[in-house]
């Protein structure tokens, strides 16, 4: 009886301790209840072991990820590590690839799986492959739009919380706290503008996705070498003017380079949701602006028939006092191969009209813009080779030196001139006409503030 007894007591004892070793390593036996206990010595323990699993699954990884493992995998460099040090070996899990896709998130808040796919992927597949293993390490987070009629919008992807701190961890900067960074993706799917930054997104994407060797064979001739979004251009591009500050609010700036030609841009992303007089209001801060020492003004519109409404309207507001600086107009339904780098743009004068003569390339716009030396390459800052410092003296000064001048109507060119190969549209001899000395800059207390990366 007494040997019986004391294996009953080892067995209950033994119960207890591979529960909570268990919930310690986060496998899934399965849990005893407390009246199931063979003696009172095993109930504290059973209890303070799942205590610590329930809030281990709470804490410990993100809602948004329902695919992601609570297993810990002794490959992963989690097993044995304390809680509260930091995954040194998950930045070293990526590959150079997987960091420029955070970086580009960090940006530029949210992509879809064909955006990352056209920018860095050979195929859909396995782009989707790819991210499903990223979202299992919490780099990165997805959500879906669910539609009324049925059925849900295609895979969106935001920085996860592990990928914040590891951008974070990569800039020196200090890591977000992860309550508040969840917070922030609950309010990123509730976003209003998340429609219209994905469609910003994506016209860059389709730019991007000529430099990608797997899809184009001229990713080296045509490629986006700058892509700026709106805030570091609210930051930047300001002036004042009358004891008044004119703040131009372009949705991107970009720089496009095609066979050795630069065309700096920005682009107006219309989705129709604006009056036109709206749009065409926009005009007045680009005017106060040296628009053109920094490049052209693309209005992209959502169809045809919008597109024909805009140039009306600009004949109508801008005919009389036509603005100095050069402005494109293309319709998003083309259905070009080429995206906006292909013929789609029609440049507006004031004696066009509502009407386009011609498409043009994007690479045959007037190029307009700073010639800025090459960066190397950085998965820290990917798509920026030709992005300008925003403290380079002689780029400051080409907006501190600026005065703005009456627009001359003979500058443009006619409806029905023809328009072909070298011919300089818009006088391009004049490209750096807004060149200042390298000591020329704004007063210290006018210089925006660097934007956080």
């Amino acid at each position: 009886m007494v040997d019986r007894d004391s294996r009953a007591d080892d067995r209950g004892v033994a119960a207890a301790d591979g529960l909570a070793s268990g919930a310690a390593c986060g496998s899934a036996q399965p849990r005893r209840s407390e009246s199931a206990a063979p003696n009172a010595e095993a109930i504290p323990a059973n209890t303070a072991g799942q205590r610590w699993y329930r809030r281990e699954r709470t804490e410990g990884r993100l809602r948004g990820n329902p695919h992601q493992s609570t297993h810990r995998h002794p490959r992963g460099g989690t097993a044995g590590r304390r809680a509260g040090e930091p995954d040194a070996a998950l930045w070293f899990r990526l590959v150079d690839r997987d960091r420029r896709l955070l970086a580009l998130l960090a940006e530029h808040k949210v992509l879809t799986t064909n955006q990352i796919a056209a920018i860095e992927f050979a195929s859909l597949r396995r782009a989707q492959d790819r991210l499903r293993r990223l979202r299992e390490l919490g780099v990165v987070f997805t959500f879906r739009e669910t539609y009324p009629m049925g059925g849900t919008s295609q895979a969106r992807f935001a920085l996860g919380y592990l990928g914040a701190r590891l951008i974070a961890a990569q800039r020196a900067q200090k890591p977000p706290a992860q309550k508040a960074y969840a917070e922030s993706l609950e309010r990123l799917g509730m976003w209003p503008k998340l429609d219209h930054q994905l469609g910003v997104n994506e016209f860059f994407c389709s730019l991007s996705a000529h430099r990608n060797p797997a899809r184009r064979r001229d990713g080296a001739a045509a490629r986006l070498t700058q892509w700026w979004l709106e805030k570091q251009c609210t930051e930047f591009f300001w002036t004042n003017v009358d004891s008044r500050t004119v703040r131009p609010r372009p949705d991107g700036y970009g720089c496009w380079e095609e066979h050795g030609r630069v065309v700096r841009f920005f682009l107006e992303h219309d989705t129709g949701t604006e009056p036109l007089a709206r749009v065409t209001g926009k005009i007045v801060d680009y005017g106060d602006f040296p628009t053109n020492a920094f490049g052209v003004l693309l209005f992209s519109v959502h169809s045809a028939r919008r597109e024909i409404a805009l140039r009306a309207a600009l004949h109508r507001d801008l005919a009389g006092s036509p603005p100095s600086f050069v402005i494109a107009t293309a319709a998003r339904d083309h259905n070009h191969p080429d995206g906006p780098a292909g013929p789609i743009w029609g440049l507006w004068t004031p004696r066009s009209g509502d009407t386009v003569a011609r498409r043009y390339r994007l690479a045959e716009l007037p190029a307009r813009g700073p010639h800025v030396e090459h960066s190397a390459p950085s998965t820290d800052q990917p798509l920026n080779e030709a992005a300008f410092d925003p403290n380079d003296r002689e780029i400051l000064g080409r907006i501190s030196a600026w005065q703005p001048e009456p627009a001359d109507a003979t500058s443009y060119p006619d409806d029905d001139e023809d328009l072909d190969g070298d011919v300089m549209l818009y006088d391009d001899s004049d490209d750096d006409v807004y060149r200042v000395p390298a000591d020329t800059a704004r007063p210290a207390a006018q210089r925006p503030r660097r934007w956080a990366a």
